[in-house]
C-alpha cells in the first residue's frame, strides 16, 4: 500500500507518454524494472533473509525506477514541457478527467470483486483443484499481454484521430486492429495447447501429494479459455476504441455486464456440470462484456458520422 503513489506516478507517465505515440520508454521502464526487482528479490530475501517484507520493499523499489525512468523522459519532451504560469488548477479539466476516471476506476472494480467471488467459489473445490485452477489463472497474464497492449494502441489511436477530426479512420483502425488481435489470439492459443502443461508444470510440484491431479484440472482449464480467446481480444481491442472516443460510461456497463455473468456463471454452472462448471465463468463474463460493446460501438461510430 505505501506503493501504491509510485504506482500512480508510473502509470500517469506511461499513458501521458503513450498517447503522444511513444510506447517504447513504458516498455524500456518496465524492462530495467523487472531486471532490478529480481536482483533486490534475490539480495533482501535470500541473502538478508527479509522475507515477504524484502520481495515488497524489492517491488516498491522497481517501481519507483520505472517512475523516475518515464519521468526522466517527460522532461525532455517538448509537448509535456510545462513553466510557472502553468503551474495551476483548472477547475474545468479536473472535472472532465474526473468524469473520464471514474467509471473507469468502478470497471476495474467490479471486475477484481467479481474474480474475488469466483476465487470464494472455487476454494469449495479441494486442494488440487484449487492448486489447478490457481495455477491458470497466474497464466492469465501470458494470455492477455497482446490484448492490452493492443488495447493501448487503439486508445491511443483513436483518440488522435478523433482529436485531428479524422473519424472515418476510427472504423478503418479497429479493423486492423482487431484482425490483428484475432491472430495473435489463434496464435497464442495454439502455443498453450502444444505446450501450456509445460509451462503450468512450472506453478506445480508434480512431487506433492495431488500434484498430478492438480496439473491435469489446470490444463484442462487453459484449453478452454485458450478456446475462447479470440473473445477475450475483442473486448480489449473496442473497449479502447469505444475508451478513445471519450466514452468510458458504455465500458463501464459492460463491466458490470461481465460481473453479473462471472457471477451467475460461478453458483449456476457447477449445479449442472460439477466443478468443471466454474472454469467456463470466465468465458461467460467475456462474452456477457462484447454483448454490450460491439453494439456499443455501432451506436458510438453512428454517432461520429
Amino acid at each position: 500500500f505505501m506503493g501504491i503513489p509510485v504506482m500512480m506516478i508510473y502509470n500517469m507517465a506511461s499513458a501521458l507518454l503513450r498517447a503522444l505515440g511513444n510506447s517504447k520508454t513504458p516498455l524500456i521502464a518496465m524492462i530495467v524494472a523487472s531486471f532490478v526487482n529480481i536482483g533486490l528479490d534475490l539480495l533482501f530475501v535470500m541473502v538478508f533473509k527479509w522475507g515477504v517484507a524484502g520481495a515488497a520493499v524489492a517491488t516498491i523499489i522497481a517501481q519507483v525506477v520505472a517512475s523516475l525512468y518515464c519521468i526522466r523522459i517527460m522532461l525532455k519532451t517538448e509537448y509535456l514541457k510545462i513553466d510557472r504560469s502553468e503551474m495551476t488548477i483548472e477547475h474545468n479539466f479536473v472535472y472532465k478527467l474526473l468524469k473520464l476516471a471514474a467509471p473507469m476506476a468502478f470497471q476495474n472494480t467490479i471486475i477484481a470483486f467479481g474474480g474475488m467471488v469466483v476465487q470464494l467459489v472455487v476454494n469449495g473445490y479441494g486442494v488440487a483443484f484449487i492448486a489447478g485452477f490457481t495455477a491458470t489463472t497466474k497464466l492469465y497474464g501470458i494470455l492477455e499481454i497482446a490484448a492490452t497492449s493492443y488495447g493501448y494502441a487503439m486508445v491511443t489511436y483513436t483518440g488522435q484521430n478523433l482529436g485531428a477530426g479524422k473519424n472515418e479512420r476510427i472504423s478503418s483502425g479497429l479493423r486492423a486492429g482487431l484482425l490483428i488481435g484475432i491472430f495473435t489470439s489463434l496464435l497464442i492459443s495454439l502455443l498453450m495447447f502444444v505446450f501450456g502443461k509445460d509451462i503450468l508444470s512450472l506453478f506445480i510440484s508434480l512431487e506433492d501429494e495431488g500434484g498430478f491431479e492438480a496439473l491435469e484440472i489446470a490444463f484442462n482449464y487453459l484449453k478452454i479459455m485458450s478456446t475462447f480467446l479470440p473473445v477475450l481480444y475483442l473486448i480489449h481491442i473496442i473497449r479502447s476504441t469505444i475508451q478513445g472516443m471519450g466514452n468510458t460510461i458504455l465500458p463501464m456497463v459492460s463491466g458490470i455486464s461481465e460481473l453479473i455473468m462471472r457471477i451467475s456463471a460461478s453458483f449456476i454452472l457447477p449445479v449442472f456440470f460439477g466443478q468443471n462448471g466454474i472454469m467456463f465463468a470466465e468465458i461467460c463474463a467475456w462474452m456477457g462484456a462484447d454483448l454490450i460493446l460491439i453494439p456499443g460501438y455501432i451506436v458510438n461510430r453512428n454517432r461520429l458520422e
